[in-house]
Order: structure tokens, then C-alpha cells, then sequence
């Protein structure tokens, strides 16, 4: 299972269950066991807006986010990754699903903000914790 080497916890679970379904979504549609170009770069367009979500770990599902940091274009290919993908998750990788769909039913965090992103803390942890 693909990790994020830049993600943690909530959020690299998150990460997790997104590449299952990009790597469901490109074997089927593109062929081959490795994702394809755009596949790989819709993967990482997702952990780099995985990694600046201003709710950090208590991130809700995209689905139920009131913030949308995707561009158009590639919120439509991950509209189509997760409706092809998302039903057979539960044949590939039924935990990740199961915790996928127990995550869709919890309630939005009122609190966000720069400094709860993954990349805030990051960054901060990297320059020795001076913020």
C-alpha cells in the first residue's frame, strides 16, 4: 500500500485510500500494474492538496469539505477515479473503505486555519520548531 513520505497520520491514511482507488481506477483504464503519467500526477496534485488542508487531521471528506481546493480539471478526473473506484474498494482494500465511509459520517470541524496544515506543522518541525 502507497504511502506519503510527506504525510502523517490522518492525513497519510487519507493518502492511502486515495492512491487504492487511483491505482484501481488506472489499472483498469490505462492498463499496466504502474500508474500512468496522469495518473501518478493526480496523485501527487492530491497529497500536495492533502498536505496544505487547513483542517489538518481533523480533515473532512472531500465530498463534504466547504472549502474546494481542486481545480477543475482535476476534481472531474478524481470525480471519475472515486466513482469507479469507490465501489470496489470494498473487494480490494475493505478496511481502508470501511474507514473511508465511517469518515463521511462525521461532521465537518468548525476550526481550520494555516497552522493546524500538515505542511505548517512540516515546515515548522524542519526549521527546528522556531514558529
Amino acid at each position: 500500500m502507497k504511502s506519503s513520505n510527506i504525510l502523517e497520520g490522518e492525513l497519510n491514511k487519507e493518502f492511502q485510500t486515495v492512491a487504492a482507488m487511483v491505482a484501481i481506477y488506472c489499472r483498469k483504464h490505462h492498463g499496466g500494474d504502474a500508474l500512468c503519467e496522469q495518473c501518478a500526477d493526480l496523485l501527487k496534485y492530491a497529497e500536495s492538496k492533502l498536505d496544505g488542508c487547513p483542517y489538518g487531521e481533523a480533515k473532512p471528506t472531500c465530498r463534504k469539505c466547504p472549502i474546494h481546493c481542486y481545480r477543475p480539471e482535476p476534481k472531474e478526473q478524481m470525480r471519475r477515479v472515486m466513482l469507479y473506484a469507490g465501489p470496489r474498494m470494498l473487494l480490494s482494500h475493505p478496511i481502508l473503505a470501511i474507514r473511508h465511509l465511517l469518515h463521511e459520517r462525521k461532521a465537518v470541524p468548525e476550526r481550520f486555519g494555516r497552522k493546524l496544515s500538515n505542511r505548517y506543522r512540516r515546515r515548522a518541525r524542519e526549521q527546528g520548531g522556531s514558529h
